[in-house]
């Protein structure tokens, strides 16, 4: 197999995005700004010679996958497997809101997101046990091939954590995702992945990145 490049994309800003609530299993369009970040990711990458595209079902993912790659005319296949992680009782509610209401729960959730799951939701690793295969599998039928696929923030995150040999169980704390974000992880085959590019915004943005506030776990948000 020769080396395979994925351009591993997250959604765009969606309607939701400014508020901070969990959405990971709501269906949420994108919002304005959404679309222009894909479209300028698209005008980035207008002149890869992209082959096939892949993203989750939701519509704000396959909304952001079918602007990106436009300019190439290439249609988007859905792959359920790599749909955003769900968060049960908690979808629909902001992050303060399941402290109060339920904060043991949410307790657990900022020392353990891996094993952890809320009522009726899912855990990381249930997340990657269903997202890896689903990725190794394009992987495998891309020989040689650049490719595009648009999944979630936590799926990206929890993606990255076992390709790379991160612990999974601080993937909130020590990976960001921003809205658009770029990756770039080249396969040499499935059991060898590198990362050639992280979280990459500079299609929209001309400074550095900023320090994310309230976009990871409380870690980064209490004062030391």
């Amino acid at each position: 197999m020769e080396t395979n490049r994925i351009l591993l994309v997250r959604h765009g800003m969606t309607v939701l995005g400014a508020e901070d609530r969990f959405a990971g299993s709501t269906d949420v369009p994108l919002s304005d700004e959404g679309r222009e970040q894909a479209r300028r990711l698209a005008r980035r990458l207008a002149g890869e010679p992209l082959l096939a595209a892949y993203a989750s079902p939701m519509q704000r993912t396959m909304e952001t996958a079918r602007l990106v790659v436009e300019p190439q005319r290439v249609e988007v296949t859905p792959v359920d497997g790599i749909r955003e992680i769900a968060h049960g009782r908690w979808e629909g509610m902001k992050r303060d809101e399941v402290e109060r209401q339920f904060p043991e729960e949410y307790n657990r959730y900022e020392h353990d997101p891996f094993s952890f799951s809320p009522v009726g939701g899912e855990s990381g690793l249930q997340v990657t046990a269903r997202a890896l295969p689903a990725l190794l599998r394009i992987v495998e039928d891309h020989c040689d091939d650049c490719i595009v696929i648009v999944s979630h923030k936590a799926t990206i995150r929890l993606l990255l954590s076992s390709l790379l040999g991160f612990d999974p169980r601080k993937y909130r704390d020590r990976l960001d995702q921003s809205p658009c974000a770029l990756n770039i992880l080249d396969f040499k085959d499935v059991a060898h992945a590198r990362l050639t590019l992280f979280n990459d915004t500079s299609h929209y943005t001309v400074d550095v990145p900023e320090v994310p506030h309230n976009r990871l776990s409380k870690v980064w948000n209490q004062r030391t």
